[in-house]
This record gives C-alpha cells, structure tokens and sequence, in this order.
C-alpha cells in the first residue's frame, strides 16, 4: 500500500478532477487545517474557480446566491468541528427554495471521534433531513476500485444536487494526518482497467454521464386542463416566484390565448420583460386587500406556478374562494399551503404551458372568450397602480414603498434587483409597476429568513457579466445587521454591486403585525431599536458610501452606484411608525380609486 501522503493526493486528485468533468466550476473555501487535501487540490484545478472566504456562514450564502443566479451547482468546502455548523441556515434555505450547493465538510478520522480530540465533532448528517442525500466518504485509498468509488460518487453528488428538485447534497471527508497530498506519478504498469480509474476517461467526459430528463405530461392531462381552462367563464392565472426566465413566453402567451388575468409576483421573472403583457396584472396587492370592492371577482378556476406568492392578500383571496377548482403546476414539490389544490400536476411549467398552449391552439372554441373578465381586472389594476403612483410622486417624506418604487424604475435593462425577505419583497410587490424592461429578481424566499441577504446577492453579482446590467440589493438594517461579515467579499473578489439599506432602527415589519397591539413590550421584544448607522461599516470594508436623506437624493446615489465599480452602500432612514400609516394610507387611496372605477 502505498504512503497515505500518496493515496490522498490521488483519491482526492480523482475527486475533484470528476467534479469539474461533471460540470462543477465554482467553489466557496473557508479556511481551515482539516480541508487541506481538498482545498490545495481545487485551487489547483484549472478548470475550478476558488472564492475564498473567512466566514463560513457567509460563504454559504455566497454559493447559495451564486447557484441561485447560475442555475447550476456551486460546492462549499470547511474544515472539522463547528466551522460546518456555519452552512446549516444555507443548507436550509437551499433545500426550501431547490438550489443546488455542494456541501463538503472535512472531518477527523473515525478513531478520534468521541475521545476528546480537539476540533470534533459528529459531524454524519450534520443537516438532518435538509439534504437531498448526505454520505460519509471512505478513507482516501488509491486502489482501482476506491478510485472508480470516489470518481462515481463526484459525478452522483453534482448529479442529485442539480437534479429536479434541486438541492443540497452533504458529503464528509475524514481525513489521517499528514493532510497535504504528494503528487505521485501513475504506475508503470497497469491494466486498461486500472489505468482508467487512475487518470478518467477519454477526452475530459465524465466517469458517469447523467440524464436528468422531464417527460413530456400526459396528453390526458394536457387535454383535461385545456379543457377546464376553456371552459371557463372567469379563470385566473397565477404566478409566484420562481427563477426560470423561459417560463415567461408561454406562460403569458396562455393567459393572452385564454383572455385570463395573470397574477404576477415580483420574484415570478414575468413583471418584468418583453414578453405579451397583454393580460399581466401586477397590482393585486393593493386591490384584493380587506374592503376592496375587487373582492367580489370570484374566478371558476385557477392555475397557479411557482411558490406561495408573497402577498398575504393574494393568498387570502385564494383562501376566500375554496370551492374554486384550483389546479397547481411544480416540477416536483407540493407547493400549495392553503391545502385547496385539486389538481397537483408534476411537470415542468415552461413545457406544460406549452402544451396546453399547443392543444388550445389546435382545438379551436364553440364559443368566444370572455374579454370582460380580463378587462375588468386591467381596469381594476390600471385604477390602482395609477393611484399608488400618484400617491408615492406627491409624497415628500422617506417612505420605503416609494423608495422600492423608484429604485425598481431606474435599474436599467438586463439588471437585477435583490431584496431582502421582509419588507422590501412586500414593497417591491406592492409598489413596483412592470413593463418591457428584461430585469432579474432575486430573494431567499425558501425559508423566507433575513440570514445571509448580503452574502447571497454578492454570490449573484460574481455571476454577472461585465455586459449585463448592475446588481442592487435592497435591505432593512436588521437584515444588514445580521450579515456584515459577508460585505468583505466585495472587496476579496472585487465585486460591483449597490447596497440601499433602509434604515428603520429596528424590525419594521412587526408594526405591520399583532404584535404592535402590544405596546407595553413591543419595542424591547420586536421593534428591537438599535441606533446603528452603516457609514462607519462602509468605511471598514471599502465601500462608498451615501446617505441620502430624502427619495430624489437615493435615486442619485443608486444612479452613481449602478453606473461606478465596486461596492457602494446607501443608507436611508426611515420612522417605522410612519412607515406603517404611510403604507395604509397607499392601500386605502387605491381601495377609493377602485371604487370610483367601478
């Protein structure tokens, strides 16, 4: 047998050498004794890009934003002990919202687990059940069998992270000291065999090509919901988030086909593009609120994609009406918390509103549509935006709504807003209007946490190319707060991004919530003031900074941060109270222009 020295260099040479023939390009390292084996053999890999990080909580959200905005595997790597606790509010986020991230943990030896050696800890299934699939990797060998073992289980680990539903896959390496690895020449003689498992196979293909194919839906299915959706006098369409860009042309295309309102959430990639936006509806927050007279539009079926969309007063319509049939369309998981789905068709949307696009089209109807469904919904919608446009121009206070109003009007083309899960999604919901501009949204909305915001959009600024449009991430203080160790990575990799933090010295969103009724303990236990300004956090990791102290002042901060290079922080402060009186006063003078309509 050989050296151990040797058979790491080896086995882990064939392991990452298969992660890159596997298609994997990127990996987020934290530093750390443990991870040697992998971490000198994937800064050497010509084909693997390192982005170092010093924390690990915030390397995960990096790789998670950067897969989020790739669409394709990003790996993780730590040393042993609590260094991978760190991963696990990623790990989360990235199984609830289907993001493929590689997780690698170095770890001790079997024999120095449970005997007081320093840095260990039970690291096997570290994640519980959020990954996809987790194993414990064997020692590293050089034998033709372990190497064809370890080459397979690369392949299989890119393969299951990428796969429908995307997610996370867990992989523990434990490794004997010495841990750096010494190259070693390949033997002399070996049989064809042997010498395949040493250096791969031909041509740079991967040792196991993997097919992760949908199939076409069933035509039975195709046709029974074209069929329910013709038929209908009143449907509606509904789209919450979700990351494909293709989902837009047909999904729209068929709400047009149909004459059917489609309901577009920020994060659904259809507000905003080129495609027909002949029956988009995007100001339904404010319309279906409590008192609206647009409650009274009862649809006789509903289609909906993606994830829960993030207005509460969507879902409380959809909750409102539980007798309509309401059909569900996701690749692979069950997306539907109301529990009021009749149908729940696993397929993948863009091809299923294609098919039923194609089938209407070659079943032409006995009867016309019903345009009045789909014109009393613009109507509606067009009442609203304009009055909420109307109101957030006339308004001269620092009010968030229309700061997210603003800042979405002026990210150019081929842009990407990201914004942080609590009020500024809900703002940017409310307030933002669509049009033909083809803009990226972005948000960790699987577990719906504040965690990681900034760490994860500058993972998907790494991504963008120098071409393409900026990279503005919107956030509340808290959320700021919570994740000021990932702004270094701005300044590590040289990273062009623009942070607007709205500064509400606390938690705004809960002045929204029950707990506001509370006042006797709602500032200590929910408000949470805290009195933080960000200039002196710009200044430490090497961002301009701007504070602006009115709406027109951020928008000429946020034109010189889309337009200038590396990392620019503006900062807006805003009074929570008012901030609360402000949005209702929005709701109630849409409510009033509705009315007025109708």
């Amino acid at each position: 047998m050989m050296a151990d020295e040797h058979a790491v260099s080896v086995y882990i040479g064939a392991f990452v050498d298969e992660l890159a023939r596997a298609g994997l390009r990127h990996v987020c390292i934290a530093p750390g004794s443990r991870s040697t084996p992998l971490a000198l053999t994937i800064a050497k890999h010509p084909a693997l890009k390192s982005w170092m990080h010093l924390d690990e909580r915030s390397a995960a959200f990096f790789a998670l934003g950067m897969a989020r905005a790739l669409d394709a595997p990003v790996a993780l790597l730590c040393t042993s002990g609590t260094a991978g606790a760190n991963f696990f509010p990623a790990v989360i986020e990235a199984r609830a919202a289907s993001v493929p991230i590689l997780v690698f943990t170095a770890d001790r030896p079997p024999e120095l687990r449970d005997v007081g050696a320093a840095q260990t800890i039970d690291q096997n299934r570290l994640y519980g059940n959020y990954p996809k699939w987790f194993t414990e990797v064997a020692l590293p060998e050089s034998t033709p069998d372990m190497l064809r073992y370890i080459r397979t289980l690369a392949c299989r680990a890119v393969a299951t992270a990428g796969a429908t539903p995307a997610g996370p896959v867990h992989l523990n390496f434990p490794f004997r000291e010495p841990l750096t690895p010494v190259p070693l020449d390949a033997p002399a003689a070996m049989t064809d065999a042997d010498a395949l498992a040493w250096h791969g196979r031909a041509n740079g293909a991967p040792w196991v090509a993997v097919v992760d194919q949908h199939s076409a839906t069933p035509p039975a299915t195709v046709r029974d919901v074209a069929s329910r959706l013709r038929g209908a006098r009143r449907p509606l369409l509904v789209c919450g988030p979700q990351y494909d860009p293709d989902l837009a042309v047909p999904f729209a295309a068929l709400a047009a086909a149909l004459d059917a309102p489609l309901l577009v959430d920020p994060l659904s990639q259809l507000r905003w593009g080129p495609h027909d936006r002949c029956a988009l509806i995007d100001r339904y927050d404010a319309v279906l609120r409590d008192g609206s007279p647009a409650l009274d539009l009862v649809p006789d079926v509903i289609l909906r994609i993606g994830a829960l969309p993030t207005s509460k007063a969507l879902l409380r319509y959809l909750e409102r009406n539980p007798t309509v049939h309401q059909i569900v369309v996701d690749a692979a998981l069950w997306p539907d918390p109301t529990l009021l789905a009749a149908q729940m068709i696993h397929a993948e949307p863009r091809l299923f509103c294609a098919e039923v696009l194609a089938h209407l089209a070659h079943t032409p109807r006995a009867e016309p549509n019903h345009p009045e469904w789909l014109a009393t919904w613009r109507r509606i919608d067009a009442r609203a935006g304009s009055a909420i446009a109307k109101y957030v121009a006339e308004l001269d206070e620092n009010f968030e709504g229309a700061a997210l109003a603003r800042i979405a009007a002026l990210v150019p083309d081929h842009g990407t807003i990201f914004v942080s899960s609590s009020m500024p999604v809900r703002d940017l919901d409310t307030f933002a209007a669509g049009d033909n501009r083809s803009l990226r949204t972005l948000a960790n909305r699987g577990a719906n946490g504040i965690d990681g915001v900034v760490s994860s959009a500058l993972g998907a600024a790494s991504t963008i190319d120098p071409d393409s449009g900026p990279l503005v991430l919107v956030l509340g203080d808290i959320a700021m707060y919570h994740d000021m160790n990932g702004l270094l990575a701005a300044r590590l990799h040289r990273l062009n991004a623009t942070i607007v933090v709205l500064n509400n010295d606390g938690g705004g969103i809960f002045s929204f919530l029950p707990q506001a009724a509370q006042p006797a303990h709602f500032e200590q236990l929910f408000g949470t003031p805290h009195g933080l300004r960000f200039e002196p956090v710009a200044k430490l990791y090497g961002a301009t900074y701007h504070p602006a102290d009115s709406i027109d002042s951020l928008c000429e901060a946020l034109i010189v941060g889309m337009t200038g290079d590396g990392l620019h922080i503006i900062e807006m402060r805003t009074d929570r109270a008012r901030n609360v009186q402000l949005h209702r006063n929005a709701w109630t003078q849409a409510a009033s222009a509705i009315a007025t309509a109708e």
